[in-house]
């Protein structure tokens, strides 16, 4: 996956199940834990990764580490959104393109509310207030 433009859609597909699967690991631990906080409660806050490093972290880690990056927020909101408040929210993913030629992809993942509404979990908890922390 993610070999290039040519591969784009395959794993923009691929990576759209995989934010599902984190949504419903997440929500299936909320409703298992209903004493957990809210996310913008919590103390989490946004971290991006390092380089080349991409961990995909469930609620209980984001809560352990404290920190947490785009996918692992934003997940963390549509299931609290689906478990809670009964809102049928998805994760909605972006892209802008990166490196000298712009031949990759740096991707960000928000909420996207039924009523089309975009909300930036990792803005809320602290992304852009440092140079270079998006992603």
């Amino acid at each position: 996956m993610f070999h290039g433009r040519e591969d784009a859609a395959r794993s923009e597909h691929v990576l759209h199940g995989l934010l599902f699967a984190l949504c419903a690991a997440d929500a299936s631990y909320l409703r298992a834990h209903p004493e957990t906080p809210r996310l913008y409660e919590s103390g989490v806050r946004y971290q991006a990764e390092l380089p080349g490093r991409e961990d995909w972290q469930t609620v209980p880690f984001a809560l352990a580490r404290g920190v947490a990056d785009c996918e692992d927020l934003a997940c963390w909101r549509v299931a609290e959104l689906w478990v809670r408040d009964g809102v049928r929210a998805l994760p909605r993913m972006t892209w802008r393109p990166k490196g000298p030629r712009g031949q990759w992809r740096l991707y960000h993942i928000t909420v996207r509310w039924p009523d089309g509404h975009v909300e930036d979990p990792s803005r809320v908890l602290g992304m852009g207030r440092r140079r270079g922390s998006e992603g």
